[in-house]
Formats: structure tokens, C-alpha cells, sequence
């Protein structure tokens, strides 16, 4: 089992120090199950990523990252987010953030509108285009998501490794810092 202490493990000074802490050599370190099993899970985030997202890409004319804006702002509902949400939604920061709805406002697929709580402020909002893409590619992406993500896992697996994705997903979301 993944770093689960085992009789061989050392104790020092009543604590137990795993066998993954006292890596010594680089085949040991390539060999660790902990690094092979986040690598599988990172190369399997990988390889989905351009799978999904190049379908989206050549089937609606969106990046990946478009599309995660669009399903956050069709979350969302009206009047609209702010550019420091988005950022923090997406793991950017408000500069990339920024860049991207600028991408997406000359698109057509989103506007800004001025904000009914702050007079400096300004949120973004789905257009009419950007509601019908969300739409489309929202059917495209389960297809593809179904195909490459789901089929390929046993039936009887496949709720708890969801929800282990969702405890995975919140807990790193959690211990990150807020970018400005």
C-alpha cells in the first residue's frame, strides 16, 4: 500500500521514519512508489489534458482553459465575476487572468460589465455566443471524458476514485496561498 510504514522502516527517538525519507540513490528515488504514483497520476492529468483539450480545441475553437473560464462564469449565473476570482478559480494570477478574458472578450464568448456593488470594479460575464459555445463544447468534453477518463476504469471503482479526486482536488485548494 502507498506509505504505509512497514517492520523494516527505522525508528529514531520513538518516531518512524519511512523508507520513502531515506532515499539515497537515484534508482531509489525512480523507483519510490509514492514518486511513481503521482508521476502516474500527473502523466494521466497530462495526456488527458491534450487529448480533451485538443478535441475542444478542433471541435469548438476553444482552448482548454477557455472552456474552465466559460464552466466557472456559466456557474456563476449573472451579473458576473471579478478578474480575482477567475484568477483564484483558475490558478492564475490577475495579469494572466486578465490576458485570457481579453482573448475571450474579443471573441465574443464574454463581457465586462460594470459592477452593481463597487463603481471602480468591473465582472465578466457569459455573452449569448459564450452561453451557446459552453453548451457545445460541454457536450463534446463528456464524450471525450466518458471515452478516455471514465470507460477505461472498472465500474465498480469508479465512484470512490471521484470522490477521491474531489478530497485530492479540495484539500491542495485549500493549503494554496490567494494570488493577487
Amino acid at each position: 500500500m502507498i506509505g504505509t510504514v512497514t517492520p523494516g522502516d527505522d525508528a529514531k527517538g520513538g518516531e518512524v521514519v519511512s523508507k520513502q525519507a531515506g532515499i539515497k540513490t537515484a534508482k531509489e528515488a525512480a523507483d519510490n512508489e509514492l514518486i511513481l504514483a503521482f508521476g502516474r497520476l500527473q502523466g494521466a492529468a497530462n495526456r488527458l489534458e491534450y487529448l480533451l483539450g485538443r478535441a475542444l480545441e478542433e471541435e469548438c475553437g476553444i482552448s482548454h482553459l477557455m472552456f474552465e473560464v466559460l464552466l466557472i462564469l456559466g456557474r456563476a449565473g449573472a451579473p458576473g465575476l471579478s478578474m480575482r476570482t477567475i484568477a483564484q478559480e483558475q490558478v492564475l494570477t490577475t495579469g494572466g487572468a486578465t490576458r485570457l478574458v481579453d482573448r475571450m472578450v474579443t471573441a465574443g464568448l464574454v463581457a465586462r460589465a460594470d459592477s452593481p456593488d463597487d463603481r471602480r470594479g468591473k465582472l465578466v460575464r457569459l455573452t449569448p455566443l459564450g452561453e451557446e459555445t459552453t453548451v457545445r463544447a460541454s457536450r463534446v468534453h463528456v464524450e471525450n471524458v466518458q471515452r478516455y477518463f471514465v470507460e477505461p476504469l472498472p465500474v465498480e471503482d469508479r465512484e470512490r476514485f471521484a470522490e477521491d479526486l474531489r478530497i485530492l482536488s479540495h484539500t491542495a485548494r485549500d493549503v494554496l496561498p490567494r494570488l493577487r
